[in-house]
């Protein structure tokens, strides 16, 4: 298959939603809703926001299928790259309703802190996104270490892998992880990671 040439599912998928097909949105819907929803919920940290963005991702989907270009990547990142649109928008037009409140009608926040809390905010969706889409044995040894807080040899046992295994694990999850310009936890490594033994 050329570099440039969408898989298959996603040029039908695409032929049968200009056509109309109900079917196919729901059929896109069950696949890619997950994703969109939890990456607008991680972006905006709002339920109710998320449920919103969701609509209009699939609604957007569902009035323009041909304003997706099999070019430019599959199905699946072009309804993330509209959901992060979306969800940058909502961003802005909120944090912008938040200062006019507190500042008054017609006050302008800071463009600096804004871009500053989109760029936080998309890192942290592209985190997320990554962590969803790694080999389950990698997210599976990085929410050992960095949720249920074990070091790399409790890791190891609870996976019933070498401690070898483990640390090549974490760091292949933390590698992967470094390509959103994020550190889980805020910069904290696993408990014992990197410890001599």
């Amino acid at each position: 298959m050329a570099k440039d040439t969408a898989p298959r599912w996603d040029r039908r998928m695409q032929q049968r939603l200009a056509r109309g097909e109900a079917a196919a949105l729901g059929e896109l819907y069950d696949r890619f809703a997950a994703l969109v929803h939890s990456q607008a919920h991680r972006m905006l940290d709002d339920e109710d926001a998320a449920d919103l963005v969701t609509r209009e991702v699939f609604a957007q989907v569902w009035e323009n299928p041909e304003a997706y270009d099999p070019k430019q990547g599959s199905m699946r990142s072009w309804v993330a790259r509209l959901t992060h649109r979306r969800s940058v928008q909502r961003l802005r037009h909120a944090a912008a309703s938040r200062y006019e409140a507190e500042h008054g009608e017609g006050a302008v926040p800071d463009p600096e802190e804004l871009e500053r809390r989109v760029r936080s905010a998309t890192a942290a969706a592209r985190a997320d996104y990554i962590v969803a889409s790694m080999p389950v044995p990698l997210r599976e040894a990085l929410e050992l270490a960095y949720i249920h807080r074990r070091d790399y040899r409790q890791t190891a046992a609870d996976l019933g892998v070498t401690e070898d295994e483990a640390r090549r694990r974490l760091r292949l999850g933390l590698q992967l992880l470094s390509t959103a310009n994020v550190r889980p936890l805020e910069g904290s490594a696993p408990p014992g990671y990197g410890r001599a033994r």
